[in-house]
């Protein structure tokens, strides 16, 4: 009986621990952080919405008129210098070339006549056959003769000229980013048919209400934060229109960037906070930031997930830091920094 027992105990022993080991093991949770929001440095500056811009924009266009036979290029196309972009039809410019080339052949063959001429009236002359009043009028027809030579020479060349204008050429390296023409289209001299952001320097076109016009001076520092990627640029005011748009009544402002990539794409929106507190950075303490060796970084949180940063430190103060290199807006975690690694799940409070 007792043996009986034993064995019945031993299999309630063995049911448990295989009872225990289909138990899930429970997960960790997700460290709890300290974090704080990123403010302005420049609290009282005001921010204006605008579009990266291309430094140079060239209009393009046709220096004669006529129907464009072929586009040889789509919006967006990056092209080089010398790259023919449009051809216009040119054989009206071909007959206006075959004319004045006929002119040039006119105008030497009466050249030749009255040089000849003068030629032989100057031996009269000399023979005391003519008066030297007659002399005088050949002499005058002869130069007149040298002077219509030389202008139909010169029509020749402009049309030579124009016969080159009928195929558009960029005249740098850059994009294309507006195109306002299309194959079958008759277009005049001069028409703008396409345009051509050049690669190169790159700025944020702002708008400027009349009610803080005042506050803006060229040359003024600016803090530009782009949409897209949170990146965090400098610069300063370049341009100021001194007349607002008909429509909006707004001034337009042009903000040079100062390190912005060669590769920025062209119409991303930006916020631009302008001011010469804005240029400094971001305020944030110094258990917030990571330090590697001679890199310094700092975790911001996204989705719950918290991604080094690197930053640029430009001052140290007490307890706190000046950084640049911060998304306005970003949430950073302020405490335990050292714990963290980039791309782990965590809880904010």
């Amino acid at each position: 009986m007792q043996q009986r027992t034993y064995i019945t105990v031993l299999l309630a022993a063995a049911l448990a621990a295989a009872g225990c080991g289909t138990e899930q093991v429970q997960e960790t949770p997700a460290p709890l952080v300290r974090t704080m929001t990123v403010g302005d440095a420049a609290r009282s500056e005001a921010g204006y919405t605008g579009a990266v811009r291309g430094r140079y924009e060239t209009r393009l266009a046709f220096q004669v008129g006529g129907q464009i036979l072929s586009r040889n290029v789509n919006m967006g196309a990056h092209v080089r210098a010398g790259d023919v972009l449009m051809v216009i039809d040119a054989r009206d410019v071909q007959q206006q070339a075959n004319a004045t080339n006929a002119s040039v052949s006119s105008a030497q063959a009466q050249l030749q006549l009255a040089q000849t001429n003068l030629k032989r009236y100057e031996e009269l002359y000399a023979a005391q056959a003519i008066s030297e009043a007659m002399l005088d009028q050949y002499r005058t027809n002869a130069r007149a003769a040298e002077a219509a030579y030389r202008q139909a020479v010169a029509q020749n060349a402009a049309s030579s000229n124009a016969l080159g204008y009928t195929n558009l050429i960029a005249g740098a390296d850059g994009v294309i980013s507006n195109i306002t023409a299309e194959e079958g289209q008759i277009v005049a001299a001069g028409q703008t048919v396409m345009m051509l952001t050049q690669d190169g320097e790159r700025e944020v076109e702002i708008a400027v209400p009349e009610s803080q016009l005042s506050e803006i001076v060229i040359g003024m520092p600016a803090a530009v934060s782009l949409w897209a990627n949170n990146a965090a640029l400098t610069g300063y005011v370049r341009e100021l229109s001194p007349a607002p748009d008909t429509v909006s009544r707004t001034y337009a402002a042009r903000i040079a960037l100062t390190d912005a990539p060669a590769d920025l794409p062209l119409g991303m929106t930006a916020r631009v906070f302008l001011g010469e507190d804005a240029a400094k950075g971001a305020v944030i303490p110094l258990s917030a930031l990571y330090q590697t060796s001679d890199t310094a970084g700092v975790y911001v949180v996204e989705d719950g997930t918290a991604r080094l940063v690197p930053v640029t430190v430009t001052e140290f103060h007490n307890s706190d830091a000046v950084v640049t290199g911060l998304p306005r807006g970003a949430v950073i975690v302020t405490a335990g920094v050292h714990q963290l690694h980039d791309g782990e799940k965590v809880r904010t409070k």
